[in-house]
Formats: structure tokens, sequence, C-alpha cells
């Protein structure tokens, strides 16, 4: 054949491909596009300002058109877009029933993916359909495109490929390489759901890969344990006590203690508080030494309802949520066989509350978008506390939750007490005078509006005929004023009436032991407690701390700067105590009481 003829071939051979590898490299970015819209209606969009975001789809379309751009198999293209249709797919289906991307190693497991459970085959939308939808119509669309006659070129593509590499490598590399940077976006309270957003589903499957689970060392067991065989028993309480089948906790963001049973310029902040801590069958601690870290809210629902400290550095929630805890909603529902339920306005996806909810056994999440958005005000725009507290009185009311004879453990975790306390004007039912400073009287006038708010639903659940065998937990999820303190403090309105500690309440109506408790205690102090008061000290897991209601108990405890408050205590009880938190650590990275649960399974 003439050298012109095989010219002529091999150009022709190549002119059908250029608009085609378009066609397929557009449907697959609306794809990730596409899954990432969905993934962030329940989490959030700021995944789409980051330069990661654009820079991982550039690339993984790149290389997915490969068989098209270099060996025109269209056949080829086609089957591997409708792969990743199922992949993207099932991530979403999986997503809304456990509020995360499916795990690495559960891709080995068929029956996670071949025997999906019902909850989860119910999660598919109708809108998923646009993904194989795409890919169908590509291939008329393909068959069109062929015939366009047009010279064939990659230098687009290797400028593409390199440019986004080295951009999405140089963005990475300021973060501290990509499994630091990963790590940093799952430290934020409300980006963390948003990790395989950012970085596809392809990242975060690497992600599993350099980050795989922690061997649990026999040096590390002995010293878990070692420091567990000295810490005092936990024991049932000696004297009979009625019984409480229910449980209702209320988390009062940055509620602290030194609002309560206080009055500035003649009014009372906590007036409907005050009024619970006078009943008889109260029982009181104002001294609670906050004891979270990075995860703030999620680490408080860490030490009450696991009874652990938080790690060292970043948030549980995010960096072992699949891990084993040990909970008070596990106990109540082995114990008393009670549905659990969780009752947030935020959204699912912040701390990963979602997938450390079920984790933790609960049963039902009634967040974000299950509560009509009125009274809604703060930096994010949360529904205010009253009309929060009013429609879970009507979800339990319509018998959406707490149905009729039905054990339950409520877990209500409220939000305008959040930074930086400004409630709008209409809500104000208290006002103070300029001689207050101003940070101070924004934080009493909104923890005045949250007083009312709880005031009102405990006055609502005296009503139930279940009260007489229902235990109302009231409790602030950590302090509030930050670096606010020392200031406030120090200013002739704040000084004497601001805490210069980190306190917040411990408050337990309906309690079966009323009492005040006024010695220093640790958050992790309470789970332990409500064991007792619950009468579920048999449960495997009983906490780091130790009941108030022990009578050895020492009055004190260590904040995570590893200060020590409260009663004088010996080198050794300090040093002890501080070592909780390194103890703690190792059993939430580690997966200890994994071994625990294993033990129980029958």
């Amino acid at each position: 054949m003439p050298k012109s003829t095989l010219q002529r071939s091999y150009s022709a051979h190549h002119r059908k491909t250029d608009k085609t590898t378009l066609l397929f490299g557009i449907a697959i970015f609306f794809k990730f596009l596409l899954f990432d819209f969905i993934w962030s209606l329940t989490t959030t969009f700021a995944s789409f300002s980051t330069i990661e975001f654009y820079t991982t789809k550039l690339i993984a379309t790149l290389i997915l058109i490969i068989p098209s751009l270099f060996f025109r198999l269209w056949k080829t293209e086609i089957v591997i877009m409708f792969l990743l249709d199922i992949l993207l797919i099932i991530n979403l289906m999986y997503f809304r029933t456990y509020y995360t991307a499916i795990p690495l190693t559960s891709y080995a497991l068929s029956g996670n993916l071949a025997d999906f459970k019902g909850s989860v085959y119910d999660s598919f939308c109708w809108y998923d359909i646009f993904f194989p939808f795409s890919t169908l119509a590509c291939i008329p669309l393909y068959q069109f495109y062929k015939r366009k006659q047009e010279k064939k070129r990659h230098t687009l593509f290797w400028i593409l490929l390199s440019g986004s590499i080295a951009i999405f490598a140089i963005v990475t590399s300021f973060k501290g390489g990509f499994k630091e940077a990963y790590g940093k976006v799952q430290q934020k309270a409300y980006l963390c759901a948003s990790t395989t957003s950012i970085y596809t589903v392809f990242g975060s499957l690497y992600y599993d890969l350099i980050n795989q689970k922690q061997e649990l060392t026999p040096q590390i067991q002995q010293t878990i344990e070692d420091w567990l065989s000295k810490k005092p028993e936990h024991h049932a309480l000696t004297q009979k006590i009625s019984v409480r089948n229910n449980c209702i906790v209320i988390l009062a963001e940055s509620l602290e203690s030194w609002v309560l049973e206080t009055k500035i310029e003649g009014q009372e902040i906590t007036p409907q508080l005050n009024k619970l801590l006078k009943d008889s069958t109260t029982l009181y601690a104002p001294y609670v030494l906050t004891q979270v870290k990075g995860g703030r809210s999620i680490d408080a629902q860490l030490l009450l309802c696991a009874g652990m400290l938080p790690i060292n550095s970043g948030a549980y929630s995010s960096q072992y949520p699949d891990h084993t805890y040990g909970t008070l909603q596990k106990a109540m529902h082995q114990k008393k066989n009670s549905r659990n339920y969780l009752l947030t306005i935020d959204k699912v996806s912040t701390w990963n509350q979602g997938v450390i909810a079920y984790n933790f056994g609960i049963d039902s999440i009634i967040a974000y978008h299950d509560f009509e958005q009125t009274g809604a005000f703060g930096t994010h725009k949360r529904v205010g506390d009253r009309p929060f507290l009013e429609q879970c009185r009507k979800k339990i009311e319509n018998g959406e939750i707490w149905k009729k004879g039905e054990n339950a453990y409520i877990q209500c975790v409220t939000y305008s007490g959040h930074a930086p306390f400004r409630l709008p004007e209409e809500l104000k039912e208290i006002s103070f005078s300029s001689a207050i400073p101003q940070k101070m009287n924004d934080y009493m006038t909104m923890a005045h509006y949250t007083d009312s708010a709880i005031g009102e639903f405990v006055e609502f659940l005296k009503t139930r005929p279940e009260y007489a065998e229902t235990l109302i937990v009231i409790t602030g999820d950590h302090e509030g004023l930050a670096n606010y303190r020392p200031e406030l403090c120090n200013t002739p309105g704040g000084k004497g009436v601001v805490s210069d500690k980190t306190f917040t309440p411990f408050i337990i109506v309906n309690s079966p032991v009323g009492m005040r408790y006024d010695k220093v205690m640790g958050q992790i102090d309470m789970y332990p407690t409500l064991l007792n008061l619950l009468q579920l000290d048999d449960y495997e897991w009983t906490g780091l701390g130790q009941s108030i209601l022990d009578p050895q108990k020492k009055g004190f405890a260590v904040n995570p700067q590893m200060n020590v408050e409260g009663e004088a205590v010996s080198p050794e009880e300090s040093a002890f105590a501080k070592n909780a938190y390194d103890i703690s650590d190792m059993m939430i990275r580690f997966d200890y009481l994994k071994q625990y649960a294993e033990k129980a399974e029958p």
C-alpha cells in the first residue's frame, strides 16, 4: 500500500474521537458534580469553594476517559461509566442510612453490597436515575458525533491532567500532605462529612487504605488494663430505689452553672431551672468540670453517654466512628428494651453525629430537615430552643416518638446557647443595664431564653403517664464563655458572679435519689451516676469515671489542661486521674472495647 494511502487510513482512523471523548468527559464530570450536589444537600455546600473539590474531579475524569481517548474503546468507556454510576449510587444510598461513604473494608464483604438492608434500599431516590441516564444518553450522541471529522490531539489532555495534578499537589502539600489535609477536614464541625465530596469516593477509599485501623498490641492492652485494674470498682446502690424505665436527656448548648440560682439587678436568670432545683426529687451537682476537647459538643456526648474522655487530638466521631463504644443508649436497650431517639436541629453531618449516634445505639435520628425552620437565628440559622422543644413535644404527642407502652431514651440537643449568644430582640424576656458587660448581658439573656424553653418542656413531661418512671437529665454540653471569662470575672458587673472555673450543671429531675452534690466532679462522672440511678449497673461497660453516689468518691476532677480542680488529693491520685486521658485515647484509637462487645454477643 502506498505511503499516502497509509497516511490517509491512519488519519481517518483517528479523526473520530475528539468530540466523542469530550462527550464522555463531560458526562463523567457531570456525574461527580451531581453526586456532590446530592451529598451536600444534607451536609454543606462549603466543599464547592475548595480547590481540591475541582481538581480531584478533573483528575478522576481525565483518567477515566483514557480508554476512549487513546484506544477508541467506546464500549469499554460505556461500561466504565455504568460501573461509576453503580459506585456513586450505592455510596449515596449508604450515606442516607449511615451518613458516611462505604468504608473500604466493606467492599470485601459481599453481604454489605449484595444484600443491602431494607432501610438502605428505601433510601434510593428518584433523582438517582440521572446517573445511568447520563450514561445511556451518551450512546446515541456518540453515534452522532463519531461521524464528525476532527483531527485528534492529546496536547490539551496532558495539559489538563498535569496541571490539575500539580495544583492539587501544591495545595495539598501546603496542608501537610494528603493524609494530613484529609484529617484536618474531618476535624471541622460543619465540614467533617464533606471529605467524600471534596476528594471523591476514590479519595475516601485511598484515605481508608492508608489509614487502616491500628492494631491493639499486647503492650498497649497491658497498659490499659493496668490502669483499669486500679480504678475504683463501680457498685450498685446499697439502698433500694424506685425504678426508672425512661431517660430524657436535654443537652443544653454552652450552659454554665453560675447562671443558676443567681439574681442580677433583682432578676432571676433561670427561674424555671431554679424551681426544679427546689424539688426534693431533684439531684443537682453545680460543679461539673468541663472536660471536652476539640470535638466540643460531640465530646460531651462521649463523656455523658459513654463515660470516656475525648481523644488527645481531633474528634473521635470523625476519626473512629466505626469503633466500639459502651453507651447509656445500648445499656437502656439491652436492659430495658428501650427505643432510643436523638433529636437535634443541627444537621446529621455536624461533627459526624449521624454516624456516631447509630454506633452509640440510637434507633431514630430526628434532625435539621425534620423540624419546621421557625424561629431560626444565630450564626448557622438554627431553630431556637423554644420552637425546637415545642416541636419535640408535638412529636411525642402525635406518637412520632415515644410511642404508647414504649420504654424510651430521648436525647434532645439544643443550639441557641451557641456563641456569640445573640438573641433577636423580639425574643428577649429579660434585660440588664449598661453596668453589665455586653457579652455577659448577651449570655444571661440567652440562658433565660433556654431556661424558659426547658421549663415548659419539663412541665409537659410531668403530665405524661410515664413520668413516674422517667428520669430527666439536664446538663450543659460544655462551658461557653471561653476567652471572655477572665475579662468578665474582673469587671465590676461580672466579678463575684461569673465563675472563674468552667463548671456546667448536672440536674436530674424525678431522680430516685434526691440530693445536692456540692463537690467538684467531672463530666466523665455523669455516666456511672446515671447507671446507678437507672439501675443499669450490670451493663458490661461502666465508664472511666466514678459515680457521685459512691461514698468513696473524692470531690475533684482534671480538665484537659491537666489542672486539678476541687478538694486536695495526693500526687498519686492526681497523676492517676490525669493518665485517664491517655488511657481513654488508647482505648478509642485501638478499639479496645470491641472485645467487650464480642464477649456480650450470644
